[in-house]
Order: structure tokens, then sequence, then C-alpha cells
């Protein structure tokens, strides 16, 4: 594992779906980005799937699993965090983006817990979608966030 200061810090929230996350893990590479895995997981970190979907960049990825949302705030910069998720009224694109946030995803079946959305009210931010698809696959999700950020820093 590579260490350098992150640009981000990406946050899967108990996420399920092995491909998934390995895709979102490739993304952070691209991006100078951590990523930060809070269990429970749906898979184990030696998954194949998981290693298969960052195909070999998963050796320069920057990455750590939490055991719990305490455990996570604990090592995380003193930040405000960003929330994203449909049910938000703010779109993506209206915070200023600053090296070094951190962008907190949700589980692909059931996506943030109530109790971080009420928490955190003011800092849920939401992709816009067509009433006709559910949700954005987490790992497009991510990459739609994580360009934004570095497009506002070019």
């Amino acid at each position: 594992m590579t260490h350098y200061d992150p640009r981000l810090h990406i946050v899967l929230h108990q996420p399920e779906i092995p491909h998934n996350t390995g895709s979102v893990g490739r993304t952070c590479v691209a991006v100078g980005a951590k990523l930060w895995l809070v269990r429970p997981l749906g898979f184990r970190v030696d998954d194949y799937y998981l290693r298969r979907a960052g195909l070999d960049y998963w050796e320069l990825l920057e990455w750590e699993v939490v055991d719990d949302w305490d455990a996570l705030l604990a090592r995380l910069p003193a930040r405000e965090p960003y929330f994203f998720t449909k049910m938000a009224q703010r779109e993506y694109l209206t915070p200023c983006y600053e090296p070094g946030d951190v962008l907190v995803f949700g589980s692909e079946s059931r996506g943030l817990p109530e109790s971080l959305l009420t928490k955190y009210a003011e800092r849920t931010l939401r992709i816009p979608i067509r009433d006709a698809v559910r949700s954005l696959n987490l790992s497009n999700a991510v990459a739609v966030a994580a360009y934004e950020a570095l497009r506002q820093w070019v």
C-alpha cells in the first residue's frame, strides 16, 4: 500500500457488493483519494471479485477498514463529511469542495442509515436521476462526486 496525503476521503458505509467496492477503489487511485470501509461488509477484504474489479490498482490504493461510525470519526481528519443520498434537497454541485473533504456513501441496498441522515441533514447531497431509476450504481455515484470535486480544483 502506497502512502500519500489524500486529496479526498471516500467512505463506503457497510458496502455489500465486492465488485462495486473494487471499482470504487480503482477510482480512488485515479483521483488520489483514500478509501474507508465501515463494517459490517458484505464480503471479505480478500475477496476475488473485490480485487478483480480493482485490477492491479488495488496495491496502489490507500485504504482502511473500521469497525463502526465512531471508529471512523476518530480516524478521519476533523472535517464535516458530505453524505450522498437520493433524499437530499441539495445537489452535489452546490458545495465548494476542498482538498481533504470526506464523501460518504451508503450500502447498495439500504443507502445510509436514517440516524446519519438526520444528524447531518444539512450536509446531505444528491445526484439527480430520473424517476424511472431507483438509484445510481454505487461506484458510479462515487465517480460522479469525486470528479466534481476535482473539476472544481482545476
